[in-house]
């Protein structure tokens, strides 16, 4: 259907949108991508040691997923999903980085928050509950985004877990170092120095 691919491109124009690296840019920072782990998202730029940059790249990074789910909601559940999916994409694959952007935990955590903000809600409340007890970033995005179809399927609709269980994969690829160091225990923990650490999540 026309309309989706529409509202599938807008959300995907939508979640392009590199706020970690304009921000820091801005900021005088220079490039984000030659810091840290090279991530644009908002973990890596906690590592420059400007928390506001981070807490507004992490901010504006989920209301761009927000945006789009709520959006494409005004056109139905079907538009609602594919410019969630739109946005969620474009944050992973950037046309404008040539397609090398951030992991997509912060977007992923907003689309949830735009598609029911109870789901959004128990997602972000895992995601801090897990980064509390292990202190890993990674762990944690991975953890809830395994559990958020299962929420999903219970809490919304067998449609928008469809849509968990895809971003849960490309979450899961987009971490595979992390869950290498993971395995072998090398992974840096949250608040790490950024000269002792080397990758990032979100």
């Amino acid at each position: 259907m026309p309309e989706l691919a529409i509202a599938i491109a807008l959300g995907y124009l939508l979640g392009s949108i590199p706020f970690g690296l304009l921000l820091t840019k801005l900021a005088g920072l220079g490039d984000i991508r030659k810091i840290g782990s090279g991530n644009i998202g908002a973990t890596n730029v906690l590592r420059t040691g400007r928390k506001d940059l981070a807490a507004a790249t992490l901010l504006l990074d989920g209301g761009k997923g927000t945006a789009a789910a709520l959006i494409g909601a005004q056109f139905g559940p079907d538009i609602m999903v594919a410019a969630a999916l739109g946005a969620f994409i474009g944050h992973l694959f950037p046309v404008w980085l040539k397609f090398n952007g951030g992991k997509g935990v912060a977007t992923f955590l907003g689309v949830l928050l735009g598609l029911a903000w109870p789901l959004g809600v128990a997602a972000c409340a895992s995601w801090l509950l897990i980064a509390f007890v292990t202190r890993y970033s990674s762990l944690s995005a991975l953890l809830t985004a395994a559990a958020s179809p299962i929420a999903a399927w219970y809490i919304v609709s067998p449609q928008v877990a469809g849509l968990c269980a895809a971003m849960a994969v490309l979450i899961f690829i987009r971490h595979h170092q992390n869950i290498r160091r993971l395995l072998k225990g090398e992974e840096p923990k949250i608040g790490r120095k950024k000269a002792e650490a080397d990758a990032g999540s979100a």
